[in-house]
Order: structure tokens, then C-alpha cells, then sequence
């Protein structure tokens, strides 16, 4: 029988974090610019509702590529763009690591609309970011029931979308944003 101490859970979920990782190899700024804008295309060319959402929005957190991983112990890294009037203004790493019944990998994009300026300062000027009660998560097949006027509702929206792999749902949840240099 394998015995589970908390020490071999921690470094089973920061090797699991570390599988997530998709900057390896990255040349930095220019690769996640080149995928914040496929990113971008992919999204408004599937759900065109979401370019209502943008024309409301102060800003957007495009997080082009997120990987994920669980066995009991999981976790998710990716690096994205913070966008406002389309010119990227800072760079934000997403770190989340969760403990329970998980298993499998996954690949997903989100993006979070900023729909108050003073949504949009409270995120820029955090130390850590967490998603949570401040956003209101839609995305895929439910992704077709946003509109504009949900924008005026929310101070931020959560848009996932381009989910691969197997593993149960996704969510950004208690994820962490940092801001990187890049």
C-alpha cells in the first residue's frame, strides 16, 4: 500500500506544474504575442459574440495556452498578454494547483474581459491576481449565450474556450496572475 505524506504531495504537484509549463523553448514576448493573436483570431471567429464583449471591454488577459495536469494532485501554468485598445501593455504568467479527485491533461485558452476601469486597476495593481467570486465564467457551448449586455453586468468575464485533452472541466478558478518580464 503507497502512504501519501504531505511532502510527496507538494513535490508531486510542483513536478506536475512544471509539465504544464509551455514556455520552454519560447523566444519570450514575440511567442506569446504570435499566440495572444491566433488565440484572438481562433476565439472571434468561433464565437463572434465575443467581439461585442471586446467593443465593451477596458481590457482583456488573453491566456493563449494553458496546460494542465492531475493524478489526485494537479496543477496548470501558461503565460499570456494583458491587451487594452489592442497594444500589450504587460505580460502575466496563470499558476493554480488543486488537490482531490483529478486525472488527466489538458490544454485550454481564456480569456478575461475587463469591463470597469476600476476592475482593470484592481487587477494591474494586485501583487497576485486570484480569480474567483470577481469573474463570472462562461465558455465553449455556453459561450453562445453571452451578449453585450451580459458585459454590463459582470466587472470581469472568464471565456474559456479551445479545450483538448482528458481531463473533467476547466476553470480558472484560484488561479494566480503574476506579472512576468518577457
Amino acid at each position: 500500500m503507497i502512504q501519501m505524506t504531505r511532502r510527496g504531495l507538494l513535490v508531486g504537484a510542483g513536478a506536475l506544474v512544471a509539465a504544464c509549463d509551455n514556455s520552454v523553448g519560447s523566444t519570450g514576448a514575440q511567442t506569446i504575442d504570435r499566440r495572444v493573436q491566433a488565440a484572438l483570431d481562433y476565439m472571434y471567429r468561433t464565437y463572434p459574440e465575443t467581439q461585442q464583449i471586446r467593443d465593451k471591454a477596458v481590457g482583456m488577459l488573453v491566456m493563449p495556452l494553458v496546460g494542465e495536469a492531475g493524478f489526485v494532485v494537479g496543477g496548470s501554468y501558461g503565460e499570456g498578454a494583458l491587451l487594452v485598445d489592442g497594444v500589450t501593455l504587460d505580460y502575466y504568467s496563470a499558476t493554480q494547483a488543486s488537490v482531490g479527485f483529478q486525472i488527466g491533461a489538458q490544454q485550454y485558452a481564456y480569456v478575461l474581459f475587463f469591463m470597469t476601469p476600476e476592475a482593470l486597476r484592481r487587477f494591474r495593481t494586485s501583487p497576485g491576481w486570484a480569480a474567483g467570486a470577481a469573474a463570472e465564467f462562461a465558455g465553449g457551448d455556453t459561450g453562445a449565450n453571452l451578449s453585450a449586455s451580459t458585459a454590463t453586468q459582470n466587472a470581469v468575464i472568464a471565456f474559456l474556450f479551445a479545450q483538448q485533452g482528458l481531463m473533467a472541466g476547466a476553470t480558472i478558478e484560484g488561479t494566480k496572475f503574476t506579472r512576468i518580464t518577457r
